[in-house]
């Protein structure tokens, strides 16, 4: 089976781990900070916090941002729905605005009306979370111009986007956002195992992220609300959660950044040899990232009518080609149903989702691979 998504692990990575291994820290040592300060250099941002996954950074974002009950979070219906339960698990309330049909990602001018009504209700999202489908960027100068009249406050969800730019820059550097978020699964770009960070360019909210992905303690005396007992000294100064990065997993990332250009080129080169193998196919390729280069996450293809995706999904599975489908728009799920939403509410999003099939793309991935996927292909569109 060819896996739709795969790490790439080399001698120098576990090299790396097994170095970590037996040096004499295993959690919190020196390799935490330097994956940090690497990542906030490639990103041009000034601050990069380490977290056990890209879920507890988007939850710990919320939080920095003071997102509590009461207040509304928006974001885009076509993710994993950690991009939407961030904001439930701080007791907020969450909303959707709809995909440009074409690419999944968030229309700034569905943010646009739909900031337009909230505003006569009195509903306006104390944040927005534009997600970052496939490594594509959303357009953030757009929809930072969009927002910021209002005050709201922007994270980024690039979970699948480290390595992409936006208008030259790095995404990551914050440009047109308070924080941005990358996940380091082992089907991302680069992979920690598990893992996610959370970056920005504000001191305070650096320091409320790293305070509260640690329990909500300090060893920090300016901090302290009485004097410090000792060199043992700490407090609990807020309530945090334990949402730390090992080194372990910090030495894995930290090699694997390394390769992080090469890793991005490998996936643009195989996106082009997809193009040319599948451009007489009856279904629409991906269209290209807004104003920038994409990190090429996925290679997410829509299926023309009338093909029915099911038949053409199975039959691919069946010949040995791990597609999948991402996403399932989250207002589907049974438990934001149960929250009030429904089917019919975000159209472009749901035809989206009717249509699309993610093919195999890692680095790595070959040639024949490739000609082996187009095969079955066209043999599942019937044009064999």
């Amino acid at each position: 089976m060819i896996p739709y998504g795969r790490q790439q692990i080399d001698a120098t990575d576990i090299a790396a781990v097994i170095e970590t291994l037996q040096s004499d820290f295993l959690t919190q040592g020196p390799k935490v900070p330097a994956f940090e300060q690497a990542v906030a250099r490639h990103c041009q941002a000034r601050f990069a916090v380490a977290m056990n996954s890209a879920t507890s950074a988007l939850h710990l974002a919320c939080l920095a941002l003071q997102v509590g009950p009461g207040d509304v979070v928006w974001t885009s219906p076509i993710s994993f729905v950690a991009s939407a339960n961030c904001a439930l698990y701080c007791g907020a309330n969450i909303d959707f605005v709809d995909v440009d049909e074409q690419t999944g990602l968030m229309d700034p001018a569905a943010l646009e009306q739909k900031l337009q009504q909230a505003q006569a209700s009195g509903t306006l999202p104390k944040v927005v979370i534009p997600v970052h489908l496939a490594g594509h960027s959303c357009d953030m100068e757009r929809i930072a111009a969009i927002c910021s009249p209002f005050g709201i406050r922007i994270i980024e969800d690039a979970s699948h986007a480290i390595g992409a730019l936006y208008q030259q820059r790095p995404v990551g550097c914050c440009q047109y956002s308070d924080i941005t978020v990358f996940s380091f699964h082992p089907v991302k770009i680069i992979t920690s195992a598990e893992g996610g960070m959370a970056l920005c360019n504000d001191p305070v909210l650096d320091s409320q992220l790293r305070l509260l992905r640690s329990h909500g303690i300090t060893r920090d005396a300016g901090e302290m609300t009485e004097q410090s007992h000792g060199p043992w000294y700490y407090q609990q100064i807020g309530l945090g959660f334990n949402y730390r990065m090992t080194d372990l997993q910090a030495a894995l990332g930290l090699s694997q950044l390394d390769r992080l250009p090469q890793f991005v080129q490998q996936r643009i080169k195989a996106t082009e040899i997809y193009q040319q193998l599948l451009q007489d196919l009856p279904v629409n390729l991906p269209v290209p990232a807004v104003d920038g280069i994409s990190a090429w996450h996925l290679y997410i293809i829509r299926l023309q009518q009338p093909l029915q995706r099911l038949q053409v999904f199975e039959q691919l599975r069946a010949a040995g080609i791990g597609v999948n489908v991402h996403y399932i728009p989250i207002h589907t799920q049974p438990y934001y149903q149960n929250l009030g939403f429904d089917w019919g509410q975000f159209p472009h999003s749901e035809s989206f989702y009717s249509e699309i099939i993610s093919l195999p793309l890692f680095a790595g991935i070959t040639i024949a691979q490739q000609q082996q996927v187009a095969d079955a292909l066209r043999q599942a569109c019937g044009t064999r």
